[in-house]
Protein backbone atom coordinates (compact mmCIF):
# COMPACT_ATOMS: atom_id res chain seq x y z
CA UNK A 1 0.00 0.00 0.00
CA UNK A 2 3.01 2.40 0.71
CA UNK A 3 4.44 2.03 -2.30
CA UNK A 4 1.32 2.80 -3.98
CA UNK A 5 0.59 5.80 -2.03
CA UNK A 6 4.27 7.04 -2.73
CA UNK A 7 4.17 6.63 -6.66
CA UNK A 8 1.24 8.55 -6.63
CA UNK A 9 2.10 11.37 -4.50
CA UNK A 10 5.85 11.32 -6.98
CA UNK A 11 3.96 11.42 -9.71
CA UNK A 12 2.54 14.88 -8.45
CA UNK A 13 6.08 16.18 -8.57
CA UNK A 14 6.62 17.95 -11.64
CA UNK A 15 3.07 19.75 -11.51
CA UNK A 16 4.23 20.95 -7.69
CA UNK A 17 7.45 21.88 -9.26
CA UNK A 18 6.23 23.70 -11.76
CA UNK A 19 3.40 25.88 -9.32
CA UNK A 20 6.66 26.76 -7.24
CA UNK A 21 8.42 27.75 -10.14
CA UNK A 22 5.87 30.00 -11.93
CA UNK A 23 5.11 31.29 -8.78
CA UNK A 24 1.90 30.02 -8.18
CA UNK A 25 2.61 28.40 -4.96
CA UNK A 26 5.30 28.88 -2.54
CA UNK A 27 7.43 26.20 -1.25
CA UNK A 28 5.89 26.10 2.38
CA UNK A 29 2.53 25.46 0.19
CA UNK A 30 3.55 22.83 -1.50
CA UNK A 31 5.15 20.74 1.33
CA UNK A 32 1.09 21.76 2.58
CA UNK A 33 0.03 20.09 -0.23
CA UNK A 34 1.89 17.12 -0.29
CA UNK A 35 1.40 16.30 3.40
CA UNK A 36 -2.59 16.61 3.34
CA UNK A 37 -2.51 14.69 -0.21
CA UNK A 38 -0.52 12.04 1.48
CA UNK A 39 -3.25 11.56 4.31
CA UNK A 40 -6.27 11.51 1.69
CA UNK A 41 -4.09 8.84 -0.30
CA UNK A 42 -3.74 6.17 2.19
CA UNK A 43 -7.52 6.94 3.44
CA UNK A 44 -8.35 5.60 0.23
CA UNK A 45 -6.10 2.22 0.11
CA UNK A 46 -7.16 0.82 3.65
CA UNK A 47 -9.05 -2.04 3.88
CA UNK A 48 -12.37 -1.51 4.26
CA UNK A 49 -12.70 2.62 2.54
CA UNK A 50 -15.55 5.11 3.12
CA UNK A 51 -17.57 7.25 0.37
CA UNK A 52 -16.34 10.19 2.43
CA UNK A 53 -13.15 10.13 1.87
CA UNK A 54 -13.03 9.70 -1.89
CA UNK A 55 -15.97 12.87 -1.52
CA UNK A 56 -13.29 14.91 0.67
CA UNK A 57 -10.46 13.70 -1.78
CA UNK A 58 -12.24 15.10 -4.62
CA UNK A 59 -13.28 18.19 -2.94
CA UNK A 60 -9.49 18.96 -1.93
CA UNK A 61 -8.46 18.49 -5.37
CA UNK A 62 -11.29 20.85 -6.44
CA UNK A 63 -10.00 23.21 -4.20
CA UNK A 64 -6.65 23.61 -5.15
CA UNK A 65 -7.92 23.99 -9.09
CA UNK A 66 -9.85 27.05 -7.78
CA UNK A 67 -7.12 28.16 -5.66
CA UNK A 68 -4.65 27.89 -8.84
CA UNK A 69 -7.64 30.31 -10.89
CA UNK A 70 -7.57 32.73 -8.58
CA UNK A 71 -3.77 32.87 -8.37
CA UNK A 72 -3.36 33.16 -11.86
CA UNK A 73 -5.78 35.72 -12.39
CA UNK A 74 -4.23 37.66 -9.45
CA UNK A 75 -0.43 37.71 -10.98
CA UNK A 76 -2.12 37.48 -14.52
CA UNK A 77 0.01 34.53 -15.53
CA UNK A 78 -1.91 32.26 -18.04
CA UNK A 79 0.48 29.38 -19.40
CA UNK A 80 1.16 25.77 -18.82
CA UNK A 81 -1.99 24.86 -18.42
CA UNK A 82 -1.40 21.70 -19.58
CA UNK A 83 1.25 21.26 -17.20
CA UNK A 84 -0.56 22.11 -14.14
CA UNK A 85 -4.52 22.07 -14.79
CA UNK A 86 -4.75 19.00 -17.04
CA UNK A 87 -2.86 16.60 -14.14
CA UNK A 88 -5.39 17.41 -11.41
CA UNK A 89 -8.48 17.26 -13.79
CA UNK A 90 -7.02 13.75 -15.39
CA UNK A 91 -6.73 12.77 -11.24
CA UNK A 92 -9.98 14.16 -10.10
CA UNK A 93 -11.72 11.85 -13.08
CA UNK A 94 -9.21 8.86 -11.89
CA UNK A 95 -10.93 9.25 -8.45
CA UNK A 96 -14.25 9.79 -9.44
CA UNK A 97 -13.83 6.88 -11.53
CA UNK A 98 -13.19 5.01 -8.77
CA UNK A 99 -15.76 5.74 -6.69
CA UNK A 100 -18.29 5.03 -8.93
CA UNK A 101 -17.07 2.08 -9.78
CA UNK A 102 -17.46 1.27 -6.08
CA UNK A 103 -20.83 2.95 -5.57
CA UNK A 104 -22.47 1.93 -8.53
CA UNK A 105 -26.19 3.02 -6.73
CA UNK A 106 -25.30 6.30 -5.78
CA UNK A 107 -26.73 8.46 -8.57
CA UNK A 108 -25.76 11.67 -7.03
CA UNK A 109 -22.29 10.80 -6.80
CA UNK A 110 -21.93 10.25 -10.87
CA UNK A 111 -24.15 13.04 -11.39
CA UNK A 112 -21.32 14.86 -9.47
CA UNK A 113 -18.70 13.80 -11.86
CA UNK A 114 -20.87 15.17 -15.08
CA UNK A 115 -20.86 18.70 -13.12
CA UNK A 116 -17.75 18.44 -12.44
CA UNK A 117 -16.58 17.61 -16.17
CA UNK A 118 -18.93 20.62 -17.32
CA UNK A 119 -17.46 23.27 -14.95
CA UNK A 120 -13.84 22.47 -15.89
CA UNK A 121 -14.28 21.96 -19.76
CA UNK A 122 -13.84 18.48 -20.21
CA UNK A 123 -17.04 17.72 -22.10
CA UNK A 124 -15.60 14.82 -24.32
CA UNK A 125 -15.28 12.89 -20.75
CA UNK A 126 -19.39 13.88 -20.15
CA UNK A 127 -20.32 11.01 -23.00
CA UNK A 128 -18.39 8.41 -21.07
CA UNK A 129 -19.76 9.27 -17.44
CA UNK A 130 -23.31 9.11 -19.11
CA UNK A 131 -22.33 6.60 -20.54
CA UNK A 132 -21.11 4.26 -17.87
CA UNK A 133 -24.27 5.61 -15.58
CA UNK A 134 -26.42 4.38 -18.09
CA UNK A 135 -25.60 1.25 -18.44
CA UNK A 136 -25.76 0.57 -14.98
CA UNK A 137 -28.79 3.06 -14.22
CA UNK A 138 -31.27 2.38 -17.71
CA UNK A 139 -34.28 2.43 -15.86
CA UNK A 140 -34.20 6.12 -14.62
CA UNK A 141 -35.59 8.54 -17.13
CA UNK A 142 -34.45 11.54 -16.13
CA UNK A 143 -30.57 10.20 -16.72
CA UNK A 144 -31.29 9.64 -20.48
CA UNK A 145 -32.96 12.77 -20.56
CA UNK A 146 -30.14 14.48 -18.99
CA UNK A 147 -27.38 12.63 -21.48
CA UNK A 148 -28.88 13.78 -24.45
CA UNK A 149 -29.55 17.58 -23.19
CA UNK A 150 -25.98 17.30 -22.83
CA UNK A 151 -25.17 15.52 -25.80
CA UNK A 152 -27.39 18.50 -27.53
CA UNK A 153 -26.44 21.62 -25.41
CA UNK A 154 -22.98 21.05 -24.67
CA UNK A 155 -21.40 19.31 -27.06
CA UNK A 156 -23.65 20.77 -29.85
CA UNK A 157 -24.73 17.06 -31.22
CA UNK A 158 -28.55 16.94 -32.28
CA UNK A 159 -27.20 13.52 -34.12
CA UNK A 160 -25.89 11.55 -30.25
CA UNK A 161 -28.87 13.12 -29.04
CA UNK A 162 -31.16 11.57 -31.09
CA UNK A 163 -29.21 8.02 -30.81
CA UNK A 164 -30.12 8.47 -26.93
CA UNK A 165 -33.45 9.80 -26.85
CA UNK A 166 -33.65 6.24 -29.21
CA UNK A 167 -32.09 4.55 -26.81
CA UNK A 168 -34.50 5.62 -24.00
CA UNK A 169 -37.86 4.56 -25.35
CA UNK A 170 -36.37 1.00 -26.16
CA UNK A 171 -35.93 0.88 -22.51
CA UNK A 172 -39.13 3.29 -21.52
CA UNK A 173 -41.84 3.19 -24.58
CA UNK A 174 -44.63 5.05 -23.02
CA UNK A 175 -42.75 7.62 -21.11
CA UNK A 176 -44.45 10.63 -21.46
CA UNK A 177 -41.64 13.13 -20.30
CA UNK A 178 -39.03 11.21 -22.40
CA UNK A 179 -41.40 11.43 -25.62
CA UNK A 180 -41.70 15.30 -24.85
CA UNK A 181 -38.41 16.34 -24.36
CA UNK A 182 -37.51 14.28 -27.62
CA UNK A 183 -40.06 16.34 -29.12
CA UNK A 184 -38.63 19.48 -27.75
CA UNK A 185 -34.79 18.14 -29.18
CA UNK A 186 -36.14 17.86 -32.75
CA UNK A 187 -37.60 21.18 -32.90
CA UNK A 188 -34.60 22.75 -31.39
CA UNK A 189 -32.25 21.09 -34.09
CA UNK A 190 -34.80 22.40 -36.76
CA UNK A 191 -34.47 25.96 -35.22
CA UNK A 192 -30.59 25.55 -35.45
CA UNK A 193 -30.66 24.41 -38.91
CA UNK A 194 -32.81 27.34 -39.94
CA UNK A 195 -31.33 29.84 -37.84
CA UNK A 196 -27.80 28.10 -40.19
CA UNK A 197 -29.18 28.52 -43.41
CA UNK A 198 -30.03 32.45 -42.67
CA UNK A 199 -26.60 33.05 -42.02
CA UNK A 200 -25.14 30.98 -44.82
CA UNK A 201 -27.99 33.24 -47.19
CA UNK A 202 -27.05 36.61 -45.87
CA UNK A 203 -23.29 35.79 -46.00
CA UNK A 204 -24.35 34.38 -49.65
CA UNK A 205 -21.39 32.00 -49.13
CA UNK A 206 -21.54 28.69 -51.43
CA UNK A 207 -22.62 25.65 -50.38
CA UNK A 208 -21.68 23.50 -53.17
CA UNK A 209 -23.81 20.29 -53.04
CA UNK A 210 -24.80 20.58 -49.34
CA UNK A 211 -28.48 20.93 -49.23
CA UNK A 212 -31.01 22.57 -46.44
CA UNK A 213 -33.68 19.22 -46.73
CA UNK A 214 -37.12 21.21 -47.09
CA UNK A 215 -38.82 18.69 -44.74
CA UNK A 216 -36.63 18.89 -41.69
CA UNK A 217 -36.75 22.70 -41.63
CA UNK A 218 -40.46 22.21 -41.82
CA UNK A 219 -40.54 20.04 -38.81
CA UNK A 220 -41.15 17.34 -40.51
CA UNK A 221 -39.02 15.35 -37.79
CA UNK A 222 -40.74 16.45 -34.79
CA UNK A 223 -44.07 14.88 -36.80
CA UNK A 224 -42.52 11.90 -36.79
CA UNK A 225 -41.79 12.02 -33.19
CA UNK A 226 -45.80 13.46 -32.57
CA UNK A 227 -46.97 10.40 -34.16
CA UNK A 228 -44.71 7.96 -32.42
CA UNK A 229 -46.00 8.90 -29.43
CA UNK A 230 -49.23 9.83 -29.74
CA UNK A 231 -49.45 6.26 -31.35
CA UNK A 232 -48.41 4.49 -27.72
CA UNK A 233 -49.87 7.33 -25.54
CA UNK A 234 -53.35 7.95 -26.22
CA UNK A 235 -54.03 11.10 -23.57
CA UNK A 236 -55.57 14.49 -24.25
CA UNK A 237 -53.51 15.91 -21.98
CA UNK A 238 -50.04 14.60 -22.76
CA UNK A 239 -51.61 16.06 -26.87
CA UNK A 240 -51.67 18.93 -25.35
CA UNK A 241 -48.33 19.28 -23.49
CA UNK A 242 -46.65 18.13 -27.23
CA UNK A 243 -49.13 21.63 -28.44
CA UNK A 244 -47.50 23.84 -26.20
CA UNK A 245 -43.95 22.88 -26.67
CA UNK A 246 -44.58 23.02 -30.60
CA UNK A 247 -46.14 26.36 -29.95
CA UNK A 248 -42.55 28.35 -28.66
CA UNK A 249 -41.37 27.45 -32.21
CA UNK A 250 -42.58 30.08 -34.51
CA UNK A 251 -42.23 28.11 -37.93
CA UNK A 252 -44.61 25.36 -36.31
CA UNK A 253 -48.11 26.59 -37.63
CA UNK A 254 -48.43 23.74 -40.05
CA UNK A 255 -47.37 21.23 -37.07
CA UNK A 256 -49.78 22.95 -34.39
CA UNK A 257 -52.89 22.41 -36.54
CA UNK A 258 -52.14 19.01 -36.99
CA UNK A 259 -52.31 18.35 -33.44
CA UNK A 260 -55.16 20.54 -33.06
CA UNK A 261 -57.36 18.72 -35.27
CA UNK A 262 -56.30 15.42 -34.09
CA UNK A 263 -57.49 16.76 -30.32
CA UNK A 264 -60.74 17.73 -31.39
CA UNK A 265 -60.97 14.60 -33.48
CA UNK A 266 -59.76 11.77 -31.38
CA UNK A 267 -59.96 13.65 -27.59
CA UNK A 268 -63.42 14.78 -27.10
CA UNK A 269 -64.42 12.37 -24.59
CA UNK A 270 -61.79 13.80 -22.64
CA UNK A 271 -62.52 17.23 -20.36
CA UNK A 272 -58.86 17.99 -20.71
CA UNK A 273 -59.13 18.67 -24.19
CA UNK A 274 -62.64 20.70 -23.82
CA UNK A 275 -60.74 22.85 -21.15
CA UNK A 276 -57.31 23.57 -23.79
CA UNK A 277 -60.10 24.31 -26.21
CA UNK A 278 -62.56 27.01 -24.03
CA UNK A 279 -59.34 28.76 -22.64
CA UNK A 280 -57.65 29.14 -26.12
CA UNK A 281 -60.44 32.08 -26.68
CA UNK A 282 -58.58 33.91 -24.08
CA UNK A 283 -56.12 34.12 -26.91
CA UNK A 284 -58.16 35.28 -29.64
CA UNK A 285 -57.19 38.80 -30.61
CA UNK A 286 -59.62 41.69 -29.82
CA UNK A 287 -60.62 44.86 -31.32
CA UNK A 288 -57.85 47.57 -31.27
CA UNK A 289 -60.16 51.11 -30.77
CA UNK A 290 -61.75 49.16 -27.85
CA UNK A 291 -58.76 48.25 -25.46
CA UNK A 292 -57.89 52.15 -25.23
CA UNK A 293 -60.60 52.73 -21.91
CA UNK A 294 -61.30 50.82 -18.92
CA UNK A 295 -64.34 50.23 -19.62
CA UNK A 296 -63.64 48.83 -23.49
CA UNK A 297 -60.84 46.54 -22.25
CA UNK A 298 -63.26 45.12 -19.46
CA UNK A 299 -66.17 44.61 -22.46
CA UNK A 300 -63.32 42.94 -24.74
CA UNK A 301 -62.81 40.56 -21.56
CA UNK A 302 -66.41 39.97 -21.16
CA UNK A 303 -66.99 38.42 -24.69
CA UNK A 304 -63.83 36.49 -24.35
CA UNK A 305 -65.24 34.57 -21.48
CA UNK A 306 -68.45 34.14 -22.70
CA UNK A 307 -67.13 32.88 -25.66
CA UNK A 308 -65.13 30.32 -23.16
CA UNK A 309 -68.27 30.01 -21.48
CA UNK A 310 -69.71 28.65 -24.91
CA UNK A 311 -66.90 25.77 -25.51
CA UNK A 312 -67.72 24.98 -22.05
CA UNK A 313 -71.49 24.28 -22.54
CA UNK A 314 -70.44 22.56 -25.45
CA UNK A 315 -68.39 20.45 -23.40
CA UNK A 316 -70.87 20.01 -20.48
CA UNK A 317 -73.31 19.03 -22.99
CA UNK A 318 -71.23 16.02 -24.83
CA UNK A 319 -69.49 15.15 -21.49
CA UNK A 320 -71.75 15.30 -18.52
CA UNK A 321 -68.84 14.39 -15.57
CA UNK A 322 -67.76 15.63 -12.54
CA UNK A 323 -64.48 16.35 -13.89
CA UNK A 324 -65.97 18.15 -17.03
CA UNK A 325 -67.94 20.18 -14.87
CA UNK A 326 -65.01 20.86 -12.60
CA UNK A 327 -62.87 22.56 -15.46
CA UNK A 328 -65.71 24.65 -16.07
CA UNK A 329 -66.04 25.49 -12.55
CA UNK A 330 -62.44 26.31 -11.80
CA UNK A 331 -61.97 28.43 -14.90
CA UNK A 332 -65.02 30.69 -13.92
CA UNK A 333 -63.56 30.56 -10.20
CA UNK A 334 -60.15 31.94 -11.80
CA UNK A 335 -61.38 34.43 -13.87
CA UNK A 336 -63.93 35.66 -10.73
CA UNK A 337 -60.69 36.09 -8.33
CA UNK A 338 -58.68 38.35 -10.86
CA UNK A 339 -58.74 42.17 -9.63
CA UNK A 340 -61.15 44.29 -12.16
CA UNK A 341 -62.39 48.20 -11.03
CA UNK A 342 -65.04 47.64 -13.29
CA UNK A 343 -68.57 46.86 -11.24
CA UNK A 344 -70.55 45.30 -14.32
CA UNK A 345 -67.78 42.60 -14.98
CA UNK A 346 -67.77 41.52 -11.26
CA UNK A 347 -71.11 41.01 -11.44
CA UNK A 348 -70.80 38.76 -14.49
CA UNK A 349 -68.31 36.66 -13.36
CA UNK A 350 -70.21 36.11 -10.45
CA UNK A 351 -73.27 35.46 -11.97
CA UNK A 352 -71.97 33.20 -14.56
CA UNK A 353 -70.34 30.71 -11.10
CA UNK A 354 -73.51 30.68 -9.30
CA UNK A 355 -75.02 29.79 -12.09
CA UNK A 356 -72.59 26.75 -13.22
CA UNK A 357 -72.70 26.02 -9.69
CA UNK A 358 -76.28 25.64 -8.99
CA UNK A 359 -76.41 22.89 -12.68
CA UNK A 360 -73.03 20.72 -11.13
CA UNK A 361 -74.77 20.73 -7.94
CA UNK A 362 -78.38 19.73 -9.91
CA UNK A 363 -76.32 17.15 -11.98
CA UNK A 364 -74.87 15.58 -8.59
CA UNK A 365 -71.67 15.97 -10.44
CA UNK A 366 -70.21 19.42 -8.09
CA UNK A 367 -66.85 18.47 -6.04
CA UNK A 368 -66.50 18.77 -2.77
CA UNK A 369 -64.16 21.59 -2.31
CA UNK A 370 -66.01 23.91 -4.55
CA UNK A 371 -68.90 23.96 -2.14
CA UNK A 372 -66.76 26.08 -0.02
CA UNK A 373 -66.15 28.67 -2.60
CA UNK A 374 -70.13 28.67 -3.04
CA UNK A 375 -70.86 29.37 0.41
CA UNK A 376 -68.53 32.08 0.36
CA UNK A 377 -69.96 34.26 -2.03
CA UNK A 378 -73.31 33.41 -1.10
CA UNK A 379 -72.47 34.88 2.13
CA UNK A 380 -70.36 37.63 1.26
CA UNK A 381 -73.22 39.03 -1.73
CA UNK A 382 -76.31 38.63 1.76
CA UNK A 383 -77.95 35.67 0.43
CA UNK A 384 -78.35 34.63 3.91
CA UNK A 385 -80.84 32.32 2.79
CA UNK A 386 -79.50 30.86 -0.38
CA UNK A 387 -76.28 30.18 1.57
CA UNK A 388 -78.54 27.67 4.26
CA UNK A 389 -79.82 26.13 1.68
CA UNK A 390 -76.67 24.98 -0.04
CA UNK A 391 -75.19 24.35 3.43
CA UNK A 392 -78.18 21.69 3.88
CA UNK A 393 -77.83 20.23 0.31
CA UNK A 394 -73.97 20.03 0.44
CA UNK A 395 -74.53 17.76 3.85
CA UNK A 396 -77.18 15.72 2.06
CA UNK A 397 -74.52 14.94 -1.38
CA UNK A 398 -71.57 14.53 1.12
CA UNK A 399 -73.31 12.90 4.09
CA UNK A 400 -70.21 11.40 5.47
CA UNK A 401 -68.18 14.26 5.24
CA UNK A 402 -66.56 15.95 8.23
CA UNK A 403 -65.44 18.50 6.33
CA UNK A 404 -68.53 19.08 4.76
CA UNK A 405 -70.50 18.79 7.79
CA UNK A 406 -68.13 21.58 9.07
CA UNK A 407 -68.60 24.05 6.42
CA UNK A 408 -72.16 23.49 6.34
CA UNK A 409 -72.56 23.48 10.58
CA UNK A 410 -69.97 27.03 10.64
CA UNK A 411 -72.11 28.44 8.01
CA UNK A 412 -75.57 28.04 10.23
CA UNK A 413 -73.51 28.77 12.88
CA UNK A 414 -72.78 32.57 11.30
CA UNK A 415 -76.85 32.70 10.44
CA UNK A 416 -78.05 32.11 13.46
CA UNK A 417 -79.84 28.88 12.46
CA UNK A 418 -82.28 27.13 15.14
CA UNK A 419 -82.15 23.94 13.72
CA UNK A 420 -78.10 23.66 14.81
CA UNK A 421 -78.62 21.50 17.57
CA UNK A 422 -80.36 18.65 15.34
CA UNK A 423 -78.09 19.50 12.38
CA UNK A 424 -75.14 18.20 15.05
CA UNK A 425 -77.04 15.03 15.87
CA UNK A 426 -77.33 14.30 12.30
CA UNK A 427 -73.63 15.04 11.19
CA UNK A 428 -72.32 12.93 14.84
CA UNK A 429 -74.84 10.10 13.12
CA UNK A 430 -73.54 10.18 9.49
CA UNK A 431 -69.87 10.89 10.15
CA UNK A 432 -67.13 8.16 10.50
CA UNK A 433 -67.02 8.32 14.65
CA UNK A 434 -62.91 7.93 14.20
CA UNK A 435 -63.32 11.41 12.24
CA UNK A 436 -65.87 13.03 14.34
CA UNK A 437 -63.16 14.72 16.44
CA UNK A 438 -63.48 18.36 14.35
CA UNK A 439 -67.56 17.92 14.83
CA UNK A 440 -67.60 17.11 18.71
CA UNK A 441 -65.18 20.47 19.26
CA UNK A 442 -67.57 22.61 16.81
CA UNK A 443 -70.60 21.47 19.03
CA UNK A 444 -68.61 22.54 22.36
CA UNK A 445 -67.89 26.00 20.70
CA UNK A 446 -71.38 26.54 19.41
CA UNK A 447 -73.01 25.51 22.80
CA UNK A 448 -70.84 27.34 25.08
CA UNK A 449 -71.61 30.31 23.18
CA UNK A 450 -75.42 30.17 22.18
CA UNK A 451 -76.57 27.71 24.92
CA UNK A 452 -77.40 27.22 28.89
CA UNK A 453 -74.24 26.14 30.97
CA UNK A 454 -76.21 22.73 31.47
CA UNK A 455 -76.61 22.29 27.67
CA UNK A 456 -72.94 22.42 27.26
CA UNK A 457 -72.35 20.11 30.15
CA UNK A 458 -74.16 17.73 28.30
CA UNK A 459 -73.04 17.95 25.61
CA UNK A 460 -69.38 17.49 27.44
CA UNK A 461 -70.54 14.50 28.93
CA UNK A 462 -71.88 12.86 25.77
CA UNK A 463 -68.10 13.19 24.51
CA UNK A 464 -66.57 11.80 27.91
CA UNK A 465 -68.59 8.34 26.77
CA UNK A 466 -67.78 8.46 23.07
CA UNK A 467 -65.91 5.19 22.19
CA UNK A 468 -62.79 7.07 20.48
CA UNK A 469 -60.38 7.78 22.29
CA UNK A 470 -59.19 10.95 20.75
CA UNK A 471 -62.88 12.61 21.63
CA UNK A 472 -63.31 11.49 25.07
CA UNK A 473 -59.47 12.82 25.54
CA UNK A 474 -60.22 16.37 23.91
CA UNK A 475 -63.17 16.69 25.48
CA UNK A 476 -62.10 15.75 29.12
CA UNK A 477 -59.81 18.90 28.96
CA UNK A 478 -62.77 21.07 27.07
CA UNK A 479 -64.97 20.04 30.04
CA UNK A 480 -62.04 20.74 32.75
CA UNK A 481 -61.14 24.52 30.87
CA UNK A 482 -65.18 24.89 30.44
CA UNK A 483 -65.32 24.37 34.89
CA UNK A 484 -62.55 26.62 35.19
CA UNK A 485 -63.89 29.51 33.09
CA UNK A 486 -67.65 29.19 34.61
CA UNK A 487 -66.95 28.18 37.95
CA UNK A 488 -63.49 28.99 38.84
CA UNK A 489 -60.92 26.92 40.90
CA UNK A 490 -62.96 24.82 42.91
CA UNK A 491 -64.83 23.97 40.07
CA UNK A 492 -61.91 22.83 38.27
CA UNK A 493 -60.86 21.38 40.96
CA UNK A 494 -63.62 18.72 41.60
CA UNK A 495 -64.15 17.85 37.62
CA UNK A 496 -60.51 17.53 37.70
CA UNK A 497 -61.07 15.09 41.10
CA UNK A 498 -63.81 13.31 39.19
CA UNK A 499 -62.13 12.36 35.76
CA UNK A 500 -58.56 11.77 36.60
CA UNK A 501 -59.46 8.25 37.37
CA UNK A 502 -61.56 7.86 34.22
CA UNK A 503 -59.50 6.41 30.78
CA UNK A 504 -58.50 7.74 28.45
CA UNK A 505 -56.13 10.26 29.98
CA UNK A 506 -53.93 12.55 28.00
CA UNK A 507 -51.05 14.09 29.70
CA UNK A 508 -52.24 17.92 28.49
CA UNK A 509 -55.53 16.94 30.90
CA UNK A 510 -53.09 17.04 33.78
CA UNK A 511 -50.34 19.57 33.06
CA UNK A 512 -53.93 22.02 32.38
CA UNK A 513 -54.68 21.42 36.11
CA UNK A 514 -51.12 21.92 36.76
CA UNK A 515 -50.83 25.63 34.83
CA UNK A 516 -54.39 26.04 36.75
CA UNK A 517 -53.15 25.63 40.15
CA UNK A 518 -49.80 28.12 39.56
CA UNK A 519 -52.55 30.69 37.85
CA UNK A 520 -54.04 30.86 41.70
CA UNK A 521 -53.39 33.83 44.13
CA UNK A 522 -51.64 31.53 46.60
CA UNK A 523 -51.21 28.21 45.02
CA UNK A 524 -50.48 25.02 47.17
CA UNK A 525 -47.69 22.71 46.66
CA UNK A 526 -49.10 20.29 48.03
CA UNK A 527 -51.86 19.83 45.37
CA UNK A 528 -48.89 20.24 42.58
CA UNK A 529 -47.15 17.75 43.93
CA UNK A 530 -50.40 15.85 43.66
CA UNK A 531 -50.78 16.63 40.34
CA UNK A 532 -47.28 15.79 39.26
CA UNK A 533 -47.63 12.71 40.65
CA UNK A 534 -50.74 11.02 38.89
CA UNK A 535 -49.24 12.29 35.48
CA UNK A 536 -46.04 10.44 36.30
CA UNK A 537 -47.81 7.48 37.00
CA UNK A 538 -49.58 7.19 33.90
CA UNK A 539 -46.44 9.30 31.71
CA UNK A 540 -43.07 8.77 34.02
CA UNK A 541 -41.87 6.25 31.86
CA UNK A 542 -41.79 7.76 28.63
CA UNK A 543 -41.53 11.56 29.10
CA UNK A 544 -38.44 12.85 30.65
CA UNK A 545 -39.87 16.49 30.49
CA UNK A 546 -42.42 15.83 32.90
CA UNK A 547 -39.75 14.73 35.70
CA UNK A 548 -37.78 17.62 34.66
CA UNK A 549 -40.65 20.01 35.27
CA UNK A 550 -41.25 18.48 38.62
CA UNK A 551 -37.63 19.20 39.16
CA UNK A 552 -38.06 22.61 38.44
CA UNK A 553 -40.86 22.84 40.99
CA UNK A 554 -38.92 21.59 44.01
CA UNK A 555 -36.45 24.16 43.21
CA UNK A 556 -38.98 26.69 43.08
CA UNK A 557 -40.13 29.35 45.77
CA UNK A 558 -42.73 26.94 47.00
CA UNK A 559 -41.05 23.52 46.52
CA UNK A 560 -38.30 22.00 49.06
CA UNK A 561 -34.76 21.38 47.23
CA UNK A 562 -34.16 18.63 49.11
CA UNK A 563 -36.71 16.50 46.92
CA UNK A 564 -35.03 17.06 43.48
CA UNK A 565 -32.62 13.92 44.42
CA UNK A 566 -35.15 11.73 45.31
CA UNK A 567 -36.91 12.68 42.16
CA UNK A 568 -33.74 12.46 39.70
CA UNK A 569 -33.47 8.59 41.55
CA UNK A 570 -37.16 7.87 40.81
CA UNK A 571 -36.85 9.05 37.13
CA UNK A 572 -33.94 7.11 36.36
CA UNK A 573 -35.72 4.29 37.88
CA UNK A 574 -38.84 4.92 35.29
CA UNK A 575 -37.73 6.43 32.47
CA UNK A 576 -36.98 4.11 29.39
CA UNK A 577 -34.99 3.30 26.52
CA UNK A 578 -33.78 7.11 24.79
CA UNK A 579 -35.54 8.71 27.36
CA UNK A 580 -33.01 8.40 30.03
CA UNK A 581 -30.32 9.84 27.71
CA UNK A 582 -32.26 12.40 27.60
CA UNK A 583 -32.81 12.85 30.74
CA UNK A 584 -29.67 13.37 31.95
CA UNK A 585 -28.67 15.47 29.34
CA UNK A 586 -31.33 18.20 30.24
CA UNK A 587 -31.00 17.62 34.37
CA UNK A 588 -27.20 18.89 33.67
CA UNK A 589 -28.42 21.69 31.95
CA UNK A 590 -30.86 22.07 34.56
CA UNK A 591 -28.17 22.48 36.69
CA UNK A 592 -25.77 24.52 35.00
CA UNK A 593 -28.79 27.21 34.38
CA UNK A 594 -28.63 26.54 30.97
CA UNK A 595 -32.45 25.30 30.76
Amino acid sequence: MAEIVQQRIEDRIPELEQLERVGLFTKKEVKSIIKRVTALEYKLHRLIVNKEDFIAYIQYEINVLELIKKRRAHIHYQFKREEIEYPIIHRINSIFKRATNKWKDDVQLWLSHVAFCKKWATKSQISKVFSALLAIHPDKPALWIMAAKSELEDRNSSESARHLFLRALRFHPNDKKVYQEYFRMELLHCEKLRKQKIQLEQAQMDLGEYEFSPEILSGKLAEVVYKDATGKIKEAEFVISLLNIAAIFDFTKDLQDSILQDLQTNYTDDSSTWDFMAKRELEAPGAGEELQTAKGRASDINRREERCCQVYEEGVKSLNTEPMWTCYVAFLLERMKRKTNVQELKEKRQERLLGVLQRAHDCSLLKENYYKNWLQILLSSGDAEGAASVAMTATQRYSQSVTMWSLSLQTLMELGSRDIGRCFQDALKHVNPKESLPLWQLQFEWSKASQSAEETEAILKRGLLSAVPAVAMEMKECYLDWSYSTGGYKKARKTFTSLQENRPLSKDFFTRMIQIEKEQENPKMNNLRDYYERVLQEFGTSNEDLWLQYIREELGPLGQPENCGKIHWRAMKFLEGESVERFISKHALLQTGHL
